[in-house]
């Protein structure tokens, strides 16, 4: 429950949650693998759409004559939600085999609303120290206790940018929960509980780099 708290003042700040049912926030997410100029993987690109009630809290109060707010009205909440997610390791996941790799400080990042007042909040995420791609690297966008829902976009989730050439991407999506995983999420729902530590990894989507 901590941590459940804890995620919901970071997503969510100021925003007292009358429940605390998983999930509480959704995302639909999109990203780039950035190269570097010497072929490694640099870093990430994000770009995370909030659902109706988030986008409502994050633009209450803010905009001229029923229109959505400015980037610079909205730069205090990127830059709050940006800094706080480094305690959650960005809900971003980087690894070869089982070696996981750390996150240097975001920057770039930004935060729009578009004509509906939907939110999307854009960052980069750089690694400490690029990485090669030689052998197979994965990379997941999830929230390990469910809190925030990620799905990904329908179409190109995940591209890669500045690649060299002959570098491969694959996606694997989730297989679907079985009976035991839906009961637990089921109960969550009524418990106002996570289903558990890491059970967002049973949700996650894979993306496979591999370059020659």
């Amino acid at each position: 429950m901590r941590n459940v708290l804890a995620a919901a003042a970071i997503v969510l700040p100021g925003l007292v949650a009358p429940a605390f049912a998983h999930p509480h926030v959704w995302v639909t997410a999109k990203a780039q693998i950035l190269f570097a100029p010497d072929g490694r993987i640099a870093g990430f690109r994000h770009v995370w759409t909030f659902d109706e009630m988030y986008s409502a809290f994050a633009t209450q109060g803010l905009g001229k004559d029923g229109k959505p707010p400015t980037k610079e009205e909205l730069a205090p909440l990127a830059k709050t939600n940006v800094e706080s997610l480094a305690e959650f390791q960005y809900f971003t996941v980087a690894k070869t085999g089982p070696k996981f790799y750390e996150f240097g400080a975001p920057k770039d990042y930004e935060l729009e609303a578009d004509d509906k007042k939907i939110v999307t909040l854009s960052f980069t995420l750089p690694l400490k120290e690029p990485v090669s791609a030689k052998k197979p690297f994965t990379f997941m966008v999830y929230d390990p206790t469910y809190f925030v829902d990620f799905e990904l976009e329908k179409t190109d989730p995940v591209t890669l940018k500045d690649a060299p050439a002959g570098c491969s991407l694959t996606t694997f999506h989730p297989d679907p929960l079985g009976k035991d995983d839906t009961t637990k999420l089921n109960e969550s729902f009524f418990s106002g509980l996570s289903p558990g530590a890491d059970f967002g990894i049973k949700l996650a989507t894979r993306s496979i780099v591999a370059c020659p």
